[in-house]
């Protein structure tokens, strides 16, 4: 399951982070551009335990789910030519184009579904990856809407909050891995992991729906 998942997984992370340089890089903030990091070759995003150690860990426990993360793109915000919309905008477009790689993906699905011959060797693990694809870039730009600092959920509130409750906004970063811990440990023992995984598979299957219908294909 993971050889499939590998390929949409960095595909996920390094658009979500070349997102927020291209877009940072609009407002003005040329640092991603400057430090090579301002492309869609996998390398310069690579972490060497989010997207190196965890996957591998996933391959050899044969853990169903993969997870995993990219290198942020370094943004600094006293270079944006309008503070507020710039820090806004930037925050949303990692998750945005996660979201955008869901619906292609769909349309991929849908796409081989329809003009691929079933029978062909590649059918059954080009279908499975393009399902994947849609369903680990909706986990990724859901997670990331998550209002926790320093996630990009909390920056797209920042950006309507005077200085002084930014402040005391951000100090709550230095507890955010153990609040995120904490609950996934406590999801994996409870009924929480189903709240988790609700809004997931509601977008995945209602975009697979939408675009099935899109394409006159059987849901």
């Amino acid at each position: 399951m993971v050889s499939v998942q590998l390929v949409p997984f960095i595909m996920a992370v390094v658009f979500h982070e070349f997102a927020h340089g291209w877009v940072a890089n609009r407002w003005g903030d040329t640092t991603a551009k400057d430090r090579g990091r301002l492309t869609l070759n996998p390398i310069p995003h690579m972490d060497p335990i989010g997207t190196v150690a965890f996957p591998l860990i996933n391959m050899l426990t044969g853990i169903p789910i993969l997870i995993g993360w990219a290198k942020p793109v370094p943004i600094d915000p006293r270079r944006f030519r309008k503070y507020r919309p710039a820090l806004f905008w930037v925050a949303f477009a990692g998750p945005g184009m996660n979201f955008s790689l869901a619906i292609l993906s769909a349309f991929a699905f849908c796409s081989i579904q329809l003009w691929v011959p079933h029978d062909f060797w590649l059918f059954e693990p080009l279908t499975t990856m393009c399902y994947v694809s849609v369903l680990l870039n909706y986990a990724l730009a859901l997670f990331n809407l998550i209002p926790l600092p320093p996630l990009d959920g909390s920056k797209m509130v920042e950006a309507f909050l005077p200085m002084s409750a930014t402040r005391k906004y951000e100090s709550i970063s230095r507890y955010s891995l153990l609040i995120l811990i904490v609950f996934f440990v406590l999801a994996s023992t409870s009924h929480i992991l189903k709240v988790i995984e609700y809004p997931i598979d509601f977008c995945t299957n209602l975009t697979l729906f939408l675009v099935s219908r899109l394409f006159n294909l059987p849901v």
